[in-house]
């Protein structure tokens, strides 16, 4: 669906060019345009790999896992239905310390791996349980403590000051997750 929708965005924008004569702008704009792309991947590649490191670093040390025992009561809080000893509780405890730290990509497989152990303790294998309502939520909404992707691209970007952005991104990420997190809560009730 979404490639459709760029497919019709580009088509209509080579369309509109011709009567008015810019198609060489807009050759022009797409290379300039190929350009940026490539520069900013390699400016976001230091910084993933610097914090992708890290996180492989804590993970060797036991850092991430004395943390995941840290979050053992929240995390049971959160998800009462899910065993202590779980996979998913070390998959979803796991996910949310990366997305914590801003590691959205390294999130996105624990996340995956998270569900998939959420629907084998599932007895209906094709409705989202409360579990897995309650994960998505929060994985959705992530609370930044370090918003590491924002912080590099305002760094490829050129700004003065790219680490500014961290308190805002901690008080609207911090309110976007209660208000999830209690909007699942609500919803329970009900389904």
């Amino acid at each position: 669906m979404v490639n459709t929708v760029w497919i019709i965005l580009i088509l209509a924008g080579i369309l509109a060019a011709i009567p008015a004569g810019n198609i060489e702008a807009v050759t022009q704009s797409a290379f300039d345009g190929a350009k940026q792309a490539v520069e900013l991947s390699f400016g976001l590649i230091g910084i993933y790999a610097l914090w992708l490191g890290l996180m492989r670093v804590a993970e060797k040390a036991g850092l991430v896992k004395a943390l995941s025992s840290r979050m053992a009561p929240v995390m049971k809080a959160l998800f009462p239905e899910v065993p202590a000893g779980s996979p998913a509780m070390g998959a979803m405890a796991m996910n949310i310390i990366a997305n914590m730290l801003g590691l959205g990509n390294a999130a996105t497989p624990l996340g995956i791996k998270a569900m998939k152990e959420l629907r084998e303790l599932s007895h209906d294998k094709e409705t989202a349980t409360n579990a897995m309502c309650m994960f998505l939520v929060i994985n959705t909404s992530s609370v930044q403590l370090i918003p590491t992707t924002v912080i590099a691209l305002r760094s490829a970007a050129g700004s003065a000051n790219p680490t500014e952005i961290i308190g805002t991104a901690l008080i609207a990420t911090a309110c976007s997750t209660l208000a999830g997190i209690i909007s699942v809560f609500i919803l329970r009730r009900y389904y």
